[in-house]
């Protein structure tokens, strides 16, 4: 007999589909079988296993296309099986895991082996970007048919730009041919110079070395000039400056393949927040002015940024209490993505809750070719997330991320996912 499951009475948005109403869905053997009123009520659903929705929004499960597992190399900041756990929490049942592990993901043989180990550890759908230059030195490209037939679903050297634009052009071209999206870390280096946070007044107040919002731009600016030199796509990792939201409003407008991200601590938090010298605040591109965040904001609300992802970037304790000068940047933000968007965005007013929908899961789906995810409709994939988008919470440890680096920490949130469902599959149930 078909495994089945009843989610019912809940309201549905699917922004893929156009539905924004309550529903009743209904999982069989991991795909969605049907979407509609009162199915609760069939005779033959009698004795079905159900989940009561009511008050619940019933979203299909969110997908994070830029994500750090540090495994391997790295396994006490996290492993994968650690950070899709957290993803679980988050509603998140899709991650994009980025190439820079210790070794990195430039090669074939360490692409099977990422994805042996998701098979057997993963809690949540996990897709592995493959590295554009060996070694991510930025030197020569890997091969990048060979990543591509290995399972890569993107390519990146994140954590690092593609500093040489010749190199660039020719990933793009060779990406371009191969049907793969680029995504390339914004920074121009001799701009940011080591920069440990923004450069402006309250760095300046700290004494802190600050990194100019031009080192974003003047890279972005040159991204989008090669892609619409070549026609290949490239994906604008982690924007965080007013101009960089403009370069990518104009540029869609002329028809370059470009598209963008933005996370949750770029489009809600600024520089002057930042409590002192705590390193956990402390991330790659730094934390920007409120100009800077409100243009953010602005370009999620009219589609200029396609999707909001996490950088979910772990870092132990150790390493982050070094101070803002030595520690390593990056946050985690699995865990919080969702309450974070629902706080500073839906609740807000910023963004109405389909488009929250449709920039964490039917927009990266699509930016990465992913078939039956990103929405509810009939044969997708029964990725599902029930979300209380009233309940408030304080993040605090522990959590299911091995690293506990979060700005979010302490600060109260409206909205969590209540339930994650994969592949017909509970993962995660408070």
């Amino acid at each position: 007999m078909a495994e089945r499951l009843l989610i019912a009475g809940g309201l549905v948005i699917d922004a893929a589909a156009g539905v924004e109403e309550v529903r009743d869905v209904l999982v069989e053997d991991g795909k969605v079988a049907d979407v509609a009123r009162d199915l609760a009520k069939a005779p033959a659903l009698k004795g079905a296993a159900a989940v009561d929705a009511k008050g619940l929004w019933v979203l299909p499960g969110l997908v994070d296309m830029h994500v750090h597992l540090r495994e391997p190399g790295r396994e006490d900041d996290e492993t994968i099986a650690s950070g899709t756990a957290a993803a679980a929490r988050g509603g998140v049942t899709t991650v994009l895991a980025m190439a820079n592990t210790e070794p990195p993901a430039d090669t074939p043989s360490q692409l099977a082996f990422l994805r042996a180990k998701a098979a057997a550890d993963a809690k949540v759908g996990t897709l592995f970007a493959g590295a554009v230059t060996v070694g991510l030195k930025g030197e020569r490209l890997c091969e990048f048919a060979r990543l591509k037939d290995a399972g890569a679903a993107a390519l990146s050297d994140d954590g690092r730009p593609v500093m040489n634009a010749g190199l660039m052009r020719r990933a793009l071209e060779s990406a371009r041919d191969l049907g793969l999206l680029v995504i390339d870390h914004c920074e121009d280096l001799s701009l940011s110079n080591g920069g440990c946070a923004h450069e402006g007044p309250a760095a300046l107040r700290k004494g802190l070395k600050g990194s100019p919002w031009a080192a974003e731009t003047v890279h972005v600016a040159r991204d989008i000039a090669l892609a619409e030199l070549t026609g290949g796509r490239v994906h604008l990792a982690h924007l965080s400056s007013a101009a960089s939201v403009a370069a990518v409003r104009e540029a869609k407008r002329r028809g370059v393949r470009v598209s963008a991200e933005a996370c949750p601590h770029h489009f809600i938090l600024t520089d002057d927040m930042m409590p002192g010298y705590d390193a956990d605040w402390k991330m790659n591109p730094p934390l920007r002015s409120e100009t800077d965040r409100a243009a953010l904001v602005a370009g999620l609300a009219d589609g200029t940024i396609d999707a909001i992802a996490t950088d979910h970037a772990p870092h132990g304790a150790a390493a982050k209490a070094q101070g803002l000068d030595l520690a390593p940047p990056g946050v985690i933000g699995l865990e919080t993505s969702l309450a974070a968007a629902l706080t500073g965005l839906v609740h807000a007013k910023a963004l109405t809750r389909r488009a929250l929908v449709e920039r964490m899961s039917a927009a990266p789906a699509a930016l990465l070719g992913l078939k039956g995810k990103g929405t509810l409709a009939r044969g997708s994939d029964a990725d599902l997330v029930l979300v209380d988008p009233e309940a408030a919470w304080t993040p605090e440890p522990p959590f299911a991320s091995r690293s506990r680096n979060t700005p979010f920490r302490g600060r109260r949130l409206k909205g969590r996912a209540v339930r994650t469902i994969v592949a017909g599959r509970t993962v995660h149930a408070l």
